[in-house]
Parts: C-alpha cells; sequence; structure tokens
C-alpha cells in the first residue's frame, strides 16, 4: 500500500510541477526539480495530504497556510538560488519553501514566530529527509546584521513595506523576494541589492498572512 501511495504521490507531483508551474512560465529547471523531489504531502496536515498537489493554499495551523505552488515556484524563480547559497526564509511555516530551498543545495536559515509551528517545520524536515536547514523561532524583522549576509531572503508573510533590517541583511549582488501591501492584498516585490542601491521590481498581486514584527504589523 505504501508504494502505491508513493507512485500516486509522485504522479501528482510531476502533474502539479508540469501544469501548475511550468506551464505559467516558472522555467529554471534547477526549481521545477527540486519542486518535483520535495514530498509536498508531508508538509501539511494528515486530514489534507490527497490536497497537498491542488493549486491552491492550505490551512497547516494557528492562522498560517501552505502557499499555493505556483506562487512557491515563481517566488524560489525570482531569487535565482544556486547550490552553496545561503538564503534566510522569513516565515518558516510547515517547512516547505525551506525544503525547496535545500533540494536546490541552498543552505537555510528558516524564521518562524510562533514556536509550534518551528517544531513542526523541524519535525516535517526530519521526516522528508531534508538537510541544511536551520529553524529559528522568533521575528525575523529583528535579527542582528551579524546574522548575514545573505545571498538570497525569501518572506512569505506580507509587510506593509520593504523591512530595511532585510535588505541589511542581504549581500551585495542579492536578491529578496517578499509580497508588500496591506492585510487584504499585496504585490510580489523583488529586490536585487547592487551596493547601496536597491532595484526594484514588482510581479502581480498576491495574497499572502501578515508578516508580524519590529517591522511588519502588529497583532489584531
Amino acid at each position: 500500500m505504501q508504494m502505491g501511495e508513493d507512485i500516486w504521490y509522485t504522479a501528482q507531483r510531476n502533474h502539479m510541477v508540469d501544469r501548475q508551474i511550468a506551464a505559467r512560465g516558472v522555467s529554471d529547471p534547477v526549481v521545477l526539480d527540486a519542486m518535483r523531489r520535495v514530498p509536498r504531502h508531508l508538509f501539511v496536515p494528515e486530514n489534507l495530504q490527497d490536497d497537498a498537489y491542488d493549486d491552491c493554499p492550505l490551512p497547516i495551523g494557528y492562522g498560517a497556510t501552505i502557499s499555493q505552488p505556483y506562487i512557491v515556484g515563481m517566488m524560489t524563480a525570482l531569487i535565482k538560488p544556486k547550490p552553496g547559497d545561503r538564503v534566510l526564509e522569513v516565515g518558516a511555516g510547515s517547512g516547505y519553501q525551506a525544503a525547496v530551498l535545500a533540494r536546490i543545495g541552498c543552505r537555510v536559515t528558516a524564521v518562524e514566530r510562533i514556536p509550534e509551528l518551528a517544531l513542526l517545520a523541524q519535525q516535517n524536515l526530519m521526516h522528508a529527509g531534508v538537510e541544511g536547514v536551520i529553524v529559528i523561532t522568533g521575528d525575523g524583522t529583528a535579527l542582528p546584521e551579524s546574522e548575514g549576509p545573505f545571498d538570497a531572503i525569501i518572506t512569505t508573510a506580507a509587510a506593509p513595506d520593504v523591512p530595511p533590517s532585510l535588505t541589511a541583511l542581504l549581500a551585495d549582488g542579492g536578491r529578496m523576494v517578499l509580497p508588500v501591501g496591506d492585510r487584504d492584498l499585496q504585490v510580489l516585490t523583488c529586490i536585487h541589492k547592487t551596493g547601496d542601491d536597491l532595484t526594484v521590481s514588482h510581479h502581480g498581486a498576491v495574497r499572502f498572512v501578515p508578516l508580524i514584527g519590529a517591522e511588519g504589523w502588529t497583532p489584531v
């Protein structure tokens, strides 16, 4: 039965990558390969595992979600990850985004403010056999500059503006992607840092849970 389940999940995962991600313009083969290899169903609640490869976000508890697969693929592609990159993820959630980055060969620091989710992410990563990820409990917008620099930063929660603390952690030549806007609707924003200059590009409307922290939103 387990072998049959594995074959079914693999087929669903390949369908997800082909139809939901590659067909919408994400073409980086490194990203697509990583998303074929990460068992997304191990990063959602057990009762939702059969829905893990659907084209939608899913709840993971504590008011958080695992992002829609296409959004994960696009955000990952926007930071142009490569093996050996040091990557910061703000908002670890259930650990799925960190797992994709680790499968690419990145060294990932994932910060999660909700202790229960930080523990869940650690457990999921271990269960999926993913290495190369350090999960920290805390405010991702309050990390000291000594934690950096990072080659890339992904923020998987919506900020009211680009947090200066995160741009300070970005290496020269580094890339950052995050949703910026109000609590209900944001624009996916990509930052490219060159020296002291930040080049900004926008990549469509998105909807994420709010980033809570020193440079995010205050809890409601």
